[in-house]
């Protein structure tokens, strides 16, 4: 189960998502974040309270960044478990995607 909750303020957008980002899940995130990905959205998705990713949850989170480029907007993930990290790491997505480790971090970066 993947809990997800919005919260616009300061021009930007935070999505706080917790419980598994997976198969059966990463649908919810893709929904959630349909009416920011084609707007100049400055979007922070925190995973602090994220268990696990799958390469589901990975795409999601590729095809939100590929979105958000071309309407001029940005994504920054933070909040990060070690465990969750590695996963983008291994899979050469922390080189692709910005990541802070917190919501500060994440917000400062956006601007």
């Amino acid at each position: 189960m993947l809990k997800i909750d919005e919260d616009k303020q300061d021009g930007l957008v935070v999505l706080q998502l917790e419980g598994r980002l997976d198969t059966a899940t990463a649908a919810d995130l893709d929904f959630a974040a349909e009416p920011y990905v084609d707007e100049p959205t400055r979007l922070v998705v925190d995973l602090g309270k994220v268990a696990y990713v799958s390469s589901a949850g990975l795409r999601v989170f590729l095809m939100m960044a590929k979105k958000l480029q071309k309407s001029e907007g940005k994504l920054v993930l933070c909040g990060m478990s070690p465990s969750v990290r590695e996963v983008f790491d291994i899979a050469g997505f922390s080189r692709m995607l910005q990541i802070e480790d917190d919501q500060a971090a994440a917000r400062a970066a956006l601007g």
